[in-house]
């Protein structure tokens, strides 16, 4: 990034300007509006299967080198994509903190919220994303999403202007998850056998490596079977590290075929393997199918954390793992490209990643 652009926040994507389904679900609705309806994507289409369970890795145990832990958390980013992370060193009471004041800002009048909704041209602010045509069917969900590091890439509208004590609170939350980050990635490194170094200079936080945060609103539904609250797909991201704020089953994951509930464990973060990833790992570890769903009497919040490349950095698979048996699977691009390529399309499975494979009429 050059000197002039230093000190800019860069628009990388918009969505169209949609309704608040939270104001909309305060009414007293019998049924959903036809626009929310998504019969194909109804979760008794497919059963959950309770003998599957997301793998639980132990941070401490990690880091400090165990081995079984290692290769138990190598076998969850390969086989599942996603895990639940336990003991992972942030202070529960930041979370708790984080957690109380993330739910009275989704609670604030309607008015107060104005000031930080989406405009158009933009993606970051109060609303939904992936919203490209005015026939798209919607979630049954609002967001508030919005750039957290590098701070020069901030919306001056949006974090610097959050009410007080979140908008420190928010601070506090984004500056602890880069180190939490980096010694993940820095564990796939070791899972991997590549050099440490290729993580760090892709994504070490003085290299400018970008962090979003996306705040996850799911109201109340009385047709919970007829919407969906997120709609399938994979994080077009490196790493995802997301908090759930209660034990309402909300997300699931594509496995085997089937789609398998996780059950939040207090104070975990259910990490997961983004399309990045799977991108620079040349295919080792899997970015994987998810979506949410929704509840007929309670509320479900959350917040994603989603960690990338600096904007100015090339993605494709690392050199090393490419070999005369595991050709390059990915093409290379600038990661300004890839989002902007990103946000130019709704939602859909892995549609994105799948841009960017080689054929092998291609290779």
């Amino acid at each position: 990034m050059d000197a002039a652009n230093k000190n800019q926040s860069i628009t990388v994507g918009k969505s169209i300007l949609v309704p608040s389904v939270q104001e909309l679900a305060k009414g007293s609705l019998a049924k959903v509006p036809e626009r929310y309806v998504q019969i194909n994507q109804n979760p008794s289409i497919i059963q959950a299967d309770n003998d599957l369970q997301v793998p639980i890795i132990n941070f401490e145990k990690l880091i400090n080198k165990d081995g079984f832990e290692l290769e138990k958390f190598h076998s969850a980013c390969q086989d599942w994509g996603f895990f639940q992370l336990i003991n992972h060193g942030i202070d529960t009471s930041l979370l708790e903190k984080f957690k109380l004041e993330t739910d009275e800002f989704f609670n604030m009048p309607v008015e107060e919220k104005k000031k930080y909704w989406q405009t158009p041209g933009e993606v970051e602010g109060f609303g939904q994303a992936f919203v490209v045509s005015e026939e798209q069917k919607l979630d049954w969900a609002d967001i508030f999403f919005l750039t957290t590091l590098p701070k020069h890439q901030r919306k001056p509208n949006l974090l610097p202007m959050l009410p007080l004590p979140y908008r420190d609170t928010m601070e506090n939350y984004s500056i602890q998850l880069p180190n939490l980050d980096m010694k993940l990635l820095d564990c796939m490194s070791k899972a991997l056998k590549i050099d440490t170094e290729r993580m760090t200079e892709m994504f070490g936080d003085h290299k400018g490596a970008h962090q979003s945060l996306r705040m996850n609103y799911y109201p109340p539904c009385p047709q919970p079977e007829k919407v969906i609250g997120l709609t399938p797909h994979s994080d077009a991201v490196a790493l995802t590290i997301l908090l759930q704020f209660n034990e309402v089953e909300g997300l699931q994951i594509q496995k085997d075929g089937k789609w398998v509930p996780i059950n939040p464990l207090p104070n975990a973060f259910v990490v997961n393997i983004g399309d990045i990833l799977e991108i620079m790992s040349n295919g080792i570890y899997k970015s994987i199918l998810h979506r949410s769903v929704v509840n007929e009497t309670r509320e479900i919040i959350s917040v994603a954390a989603f960690h990338s490349p600096a904007f100015d950095k090339d993605i494709g698979p690392i050199p090393s793992l490419i070999t005369p048996n595991t050709p390059a699977r990915f093409k290379r691009v600038s990661y300004t490209n890839y989002l902007k390529g990103l946000f130019t399309r709704a939602l859909d499975g892995k549609s994105y990643l799948d841009v960017m494979r080689i054929n092998e009429q291609d290779a």
